[in-house]
């Protein structure tokens, strides 16, 4: 695999998906549907979805694509495939409902069940992250890139939740931790402020799928942090029938047992 050629295609591509999700965006109205877990669809999940998995047809033929918005297969079909794309196309719909731009389009590569490539990409905010396997973690930004890394632990920490999603056990696990500062922000851009070490740490404490999460781990960690399960082992995919991820942290490059601190 050419990693470096297939993040730059992975990169323009998300960021065509990106000005397709501002065209509705930006629209005076646009119609809200839910599918059959409440969660919101859009014509822009669609509009992006669509795009995503034609482009990423013509890049890699051969590469199957599992996206949050296409018919699920069975774990019998996906436990044969050794590479894959998951994608998330619109990652925090309710935001995009809001129109408070915390919202992103996510394409990971999986390659034996482990993220090896990952673009996420927030086009109200008009900010990239992106890393594939070995070639450092960057950020793009009004038409500039620079690397990122994750930072050395700060006092206090400041810890990264989400908006429209409150864990139950999380104010048990802050109470624990000890003086810190509390940030709320939608989609996986959490993650990617740890990433560029603007935060410490993001522990979800609740429920996620794994089109959520494969974009930014790989940025997380060639950014020097870690993605792991709430028993500090790393996040794996496609390992089991459900697509539902395990609990999780993401932290910087201080390695540290937050697992201690759950209830």
């Amino acid at each position: 695999m050419d990693l470096p050629n297939l993040l730059h295609a992975t990169v323009r591509i998300a960021q065509e998906a990106g000005d397709k999700i501002m065209a509705v965006y930006n629209t005076v109205d646009f119609a809200v549907e839910h599918k059959h877990d409440d969660s919101p669809l859009t014509a822009a999940d669609m509009a992006s979805h669509h795009h995503i998995v034609d482009a990423l047809k013509a890049l890699t033929p051969d590469y199957p694509i599992l996206s949050e918005e296409s018919a699920q297969l069975p774990f019998s079909e996906r436990s044969q495939w050794q590479t894959y794309w998951l994608v998330d196309p619109l990652d925090g719909t309710r935001e995009f409902v809001k129109r408070n731009g915390e919202f992103s389009t996510l394409i990971a590569l999986v390659h034996n069940n482990q993220a090896i490539l990952g673009v996420v990409h927030a086009p109200a905010l008009n900010e990239t992250w992106f890393a594939h396997q070995g070639g450092g973690a960057f950020k793009q930004m009004n038409g500039e890139t620079l690397p990122i890394s994750t930072r050395t632990t700060s006092k206090p920490l400041k810890v990264m939740g989400s908006k429209s999603h409150r864990d139950p056990i999380m104010p048990q696990f802050l109470e624990r931790i000890g003086e810190h500062e509390y940030a709320v922000m939608g989609s996986i851009l959490k993650a990617c402020r740890v990433a560029e070490g603007s935060a410490d740490i993001y522990p979800r404490l609740g429920l996620t799928s794994e089109w959520d999460t494969a974009a930014a781990q790989i940025i997380v960690e060639e950014a020097g942090g870690y993605f792991t399960r709430t028993d500090m082992q790393p996040m794996r995919y496609n390992t089991k029938d459900s697509m539902l991820n395990p609990h999780f942290f993401v932290f910087g490059k201080d390695y540290h047992d937050w697992s201690q601190y759950l209830v």
